[in-house]
């Protein structure tokens, strides 16, 4: 299994030239001229909106651009590499106003970054973190170094597979992640043995364990086999491994899980291992599916 690679003229290859042509047909602009456009964060309630009106400490501020993850920026500041208008702060929360003060890291000035939006088939076996202690293989390795910095939106862990979002766009990160916008997200769970309907029905009532009630949207059989079942679970709501603390409370070990999509965003036929951006379609749907959900709770 091979990392993504993209080829051709435009610094991130054609990833990058994808990237920019969902950006031009969304804003009906020649492609040319696609470096001027930026994706929008979607409209959210005036409550979680106001958030951008704020001025913000330095780190997230550098996080905010796409520069880098929030704990790097921290980092750098503290070591003195970075200059807010001209002079070195070595305080993390040092407040800034984005839209009009100047930031330099090692001496160059930081810009907004053009925002992307990625799709990663996680396979098995990778940690959901920029580095390991422990060595082990990470997200990171599959993408193609050529990118700039990108965050994931949520986590899987090692064991999990599938779809897994990464951007550069923390406040968009942040919104898919709130629970006021929080979007289903559906699994295909393998587990050993052969469950009866009575316990996929207490999946949506749900199950007591060590962290309390935990229950799920949806629950059904896609498959049984001999030895073990397929089912297919929906969640909208995000506890950790909320999906095998409830199959083990129950009395099964899950053998896979896949996560299939995200709202209205599905893996489809992305191979292990393999990324690809966001289609201008699939980001509008996304950004509805958070609109809707806000609404409900409002």
């Amino acid at each position: 299994m091979g990392r993504a690679s993209f080829s051709g003229p435009y610094p991130y290859g054609k990833l990058g030239r994808d990237v920019l042509r969902i950006a031009a047909e969304a804003k009906d602009v020649p492609l040319r001229n696609a470096k001027m456009v930026k994706q929008h964060p979607p409209r959210l309630p005036l409550a979680m909106s106001a958030v951008r009106q704020r001025r913000f400490g330095l780190a997230r501020a550098l996080s905010k651009l796409g520069y880098c993850s929030r704990s790097r920026a921290a980092s750098l500041i503290r070591t003195g590499r970075v200059r807010l208008n001209g002079k070195i702060r070595r305080d993390p929360e040092t407040p800034t106003n984005p839209e009009r003060d100047i930031f330099e890291v090692d001496g160059k000035l930081v810009a907004q970054s053009e925002k992307i939006y990625l799709i990663v088939n996680k396979p098995p076996g990778f940690v959901t973190t920029a580095s390991d202690e422990k060595g082990r293989k990470t997200v990171y390795d599959l993408l193609d170094k050529t990118l700039p910095w990108l965050g994931p939106v949520g986590r899987l862990d090692q064991a999990s597979e599938g779809l897994l979002l990464f951007t550069n766009d923390p406040e968009w990160s942040a919104a898919l992640l709130a629970p006021a916008s929080h979007v289903t997200k559906t699994y295909h769970v393998q587990i050993e043995g052969m469950i009866h309907d009575s316990q996929v029905s207490s999946l949506t009532r749900g199950v007591n364990n060590d962290a309390g009630l935990m229950k799920v949207l949806r629950a059904e059989v896609l498959r049984r086999g001999s030895r073990n079942t397929w089912l297919e679970i929906t969640l909208d709501e995000g506890k950790n491994r909320q999906i095998r603390r409830m199959m083990n409370t129950l009395g099964f070990e899950v053998l896979r899980l896949i996560r299939v999509s995200i709202g209205p965003v599905v893996l489809g036929t992305l191979a292990k291992g393999a990324c690809r951006p966001l289609t201008k379609d699939e980001k509008a749907q996304l950004d509805r599916a958070m609109r809707e959900r806000c609404d409900k709770e409002i």
